[in-house]
């Protein structure tokens, strides 16, 4: 009877050990997987740092114009027609045209005469035109557009612009692709999901080392 007794509580013994085991086993995996998630989510952020820094943070750095100011609209017309092509498939570009309209603004805090550009992009692509639309098959369609842009900025009267603060450029920006606000914007899901891995991170080696001082503590009170 005895005998029976102890290699039932033996066995009994044995399934507890087992499924501690086990269980130890499972969190351990999934110990693992957090580790490997928040490194990775770390590494994620570093790499989108390093591309907004050579491209978004170092275009604002680079950039000329950054008074911000209020201007008006002096003049707003077109003046010519510039040669575009157009994609029609692979390997193949057409020929067509688009409006150049070009804008004078008049800085109201300084009384300066800007060529005034829509942003960087059309500044570098043509500094004589303002907006650089999309080259079409029709058109008439890219006129239209122009068109619509150069009465709206009539009507406008008054607009904000980018100045270069030193006076060395004779043009002005409407728009700034690549503004503080445009930066912080950009490092706002890099920046969280840098923090999120981090803590992650901390969160595991904090449960582990409390593991390890629980049975250690429990180890000298046995």
């Amino acid at each position: 009877m005895y005998l029976t007794i102890r290699t039932i509580y033996q066995k009994i013994r044995e399934y507890d050990v087992l499924d501690k085991r086990k269980t130890v086993t499972a969190l351990k995996a999934g110990e693992d997987r957090a580790v490997l998630l928040g490194l990775s989510m770390v590494l994620f952020s570093a790499v989108t740092y390093f591309i907004l820094g050579i491209t978004m943070v170092r275009a604002y750095r680079d950039s000329v114009w950054t008074e911000e100011s209020s201007c008006t609209v002096l003049n707003s017309s077109i003046i010519a027609e510039i040669n575009c092509s157009y994609s029609c498939g692979a390997e193949c570009r057409r020929s067509s045209r688009y409006p150049c309209l070009q804008v004078f603004i008049s800085v109201n805090s300084s009384g300066r005469v800007l060529q005034l550009s829509h942003n960087e992009e059309a500044q570098e692509a043509n500094p004589e035109c303002f907006y650089i639309p999309k080259c079409r098959k029709e058109y008439s369609v890219s006129h239209a557009l122009v068109t619509d842009i150069s009465e709206r900025l009539k009507a406008y009267g008054q607009v904000p612009c980018y100045c270069d603060p030193t006076g060395q450029q004779d043009s002005a920006l409407l728009t700034r692709l690549y503004g503080r606000r445009a930066v912080l914007s950009s490092l706002l899901w890099p920046t969280c999901t840098l923090v999120m891995g981090t803590l992650i991170v901390a969160m595991v080696k904090l449960t582990q080392y409390l593991s390890i001082l629980c049975e250690q503590i429990s180890r000298i009170k046995r």
